[in-house]
């Protein structure tokens, strides 16, 4: 699957999120297999996009911010196990590829290269969304159209980095391995916080 296509996935879900743009909203079942994981990785991207805008409210009440920090918590882990569900996905596509001699290994896997694409196709939805704005001045316009443009450039680099580095893969000039992030704060056997109050 080429990264254009993986992108419009990623844009796909950002649009179905903003019909309600509530972080309570349901996840839409559109897609199975790789492609579900895709639309499943951004959906938990925006709405911790929208979550992390919650939190930095500087009205809200305090005693809201430490459900929200938790949420956010959660939502990363969320975030990380299915980046390595995608890895785990591409890993086994890649079954059978004789590993060319002299092969290197990439210090980043496909799933964290899409990972930045999702997040940047989030960056790119919003700061589109600012063009719409009628309260700000042609400056904070033309700042953000400048902004949106590097972004844009971005996205054509990473969408040709992801495109190469699965054909390296697939040719074998390339091979990966799988890693698991270790996160420690959600686990009570290695969070102090847990473990050191038994």
């Amino acid at each position: 699957m080429k990264a254009k296509e993986i992108n419009k996935i990623f844009r796909e879900s950002i649009e179905d999120y903003h019909i309600t743009d509530h972080v309570d909203a349901p996840k839409p079942e559109k897609y199975e297999g790789f492609e579900g994981l895709l639309y499943l990785k951004n959906w938990i991207d925006t709405v911790q996009w929208h979550l992390e805008d919650l939190i930095r409210d500087p009205e809200i009440d305090p005693s809201q911010l430490v459900g929200l920090k938790r949420r956010i918590d959660t939502s990363n882990q969320h975030r990380t196990d299915t980046v390595e569900q995608m890895d785990e996905y591409l890993y086994k596509t890649l079954d059978g590829v004789q590993i060319q001699e002299g092969a290197r290994l990439n210090s980043e896997t496909p799933a964290w290269l899409l990972d930045r694409m999702s997040i940047l196709q989030l960056k790119i939805y919003h700061f589109e969304d600012q063009l719409k704005r009628t309260d700000v001045d042609a400056a904070h316009l033309e700042s953000v159209k400048q902004k949106l443009y590097i972004l844009k450039v971005q996205e054509q680099d990473l969408e040709i980095a992801y495109d190469e580095l699965m054909e390296d893969l697939q040719a074998g000039r390339k091979y990966m391995k799988l890693y698991k992030q270790m996160k420690m704060y959600n686990d009570p056997s290695l969070n102090p916080i847990f473990y050191g109050k038994k």
